[in-house]
């Protein structure tokens, strides 16, 4: 049967949509997922076709559109829950439009789109959309990465300093005081890193320093160790997901998603001293248990 997978972007969304889409893959269905261009990368190892667009280009989401009808889907599960990706849905003709109920969606006339609604089951993101599929799984099928030049020879932390938006980021002075105290040098993530060498260097670290951004959920998917800083939203939903990254997040911390340009309190209260602190245990860890390169 062929089956439409839509999770359009971001970084963080498309590798948590992965293990719904590979286990679709893995029970024999014939799957296409449609994504943005410049994410297509991270799903270059996954056991399915791509469909990649530039949503800003109407000739090439024309071009998709033509594509995607001539394919005959027999259901299009939308994981992204927005009217863009709901409509992508409707106009690939696919009988069977399944998304989440108008409650869990971010843009409620999604909904609209749908012939079925699912209320998702788990906490984690990933286990909802593992339960729109109504299937079970945990793979993270990503390619090997591309080499980059300057990384350190031996053992380092990867830290990667930004966010979606500024609420979710570390006050950026914290990142030179903490690399004063590590025993292995911090490496920065670069803007001009491609999502490949990204991974590369990612697979390379001995432990990684992280937000609620994409850099931090790729390491969670490859079993990285590493400390992931959480203030305004949820890591029960939102962290990282398998178990290898730990958390630190203020008590009093408020869970809200709106996107403020201002590093909140919860935020400022994780102190240099804690993250070291959660970090050395981490590269011990690591020493002792290397993770998969």
């Amino acid at each position: 049967m062929r089956v439409l997978v839509i999770r359009l972007g971001a970084f963080g969304d498309v590798l948590h949509a992965m293990p719904a889409a590979t286990a679709l893959a893995r029970s024999g269905m014939d799957v296409t997922w449609v994504v943005e261009r410049k994410w297509a990368p991270l799903l270059t190892a996954c056991p399915l076709r791509t469909v990649e667009f530039n949503r800003r280009d109407f000739g090439d989401v024309r071009r998709v559109v033509g594509e995607l009808r001539a394919a005959r889907f027999a259901v299009a599960y939308d994981l992204q829950g927005l009217i863009k990706s709901a409509v992508l849905g409707w106009l690939s003709g696919a009988p069977r439009r399944v998304g989440f109920v108008s409650s869990y969606v971010r843009e409620r006339a999604a909904g609209w789109f749908y012939t079925e609604r699912v209320t998702p089951r788990g906490v984690h993101v990933v286990e909802h959309e593992l339960s729109l599929v109504g299937l079970a799984g945990g793979e993270f099928p990503l390619p090997e990465g591309e080499a980059v030049e300057g990384l350190p020879e031996g053992p380092f932390v990867l830290a990667s300093d930004r966010a979606g938006w500024r609420a979710k980021e570390w006050p950026p002075e914290n990142y030179a005081a903490l690399a004063k105290r590590l025993p292995v040098p911090l490496v920065m993530n670069r803007p001009e890193w491609s999502l490949l060498q990204l991974i590369h260097a990612t697979r390379r670290a001995a432990a990684v320093l992280g937000l609620d951004s994409g850099p931090m959920h790729l390491a969670a998917a490859l079993g990285k160790p590493g400390v992931a800083l959480f203030g305004p939203t949820s890591p029960e939903r939102n962290g990282p997901y398998g178990g290898t990254i730990t958390v630190l997040r203020a008590p009093d911390a408020e869970t809200t998603y709106k996107r403020s340009q201002e590093i909140p309190a919860s935020m400022r209260a994780l102190s240099v001293d804690a993250v070291f602190a959660a970090l050395e245990r981490c590269l011990d860890t690591s020493s002792r248990n290397p993770t998969r390169i």
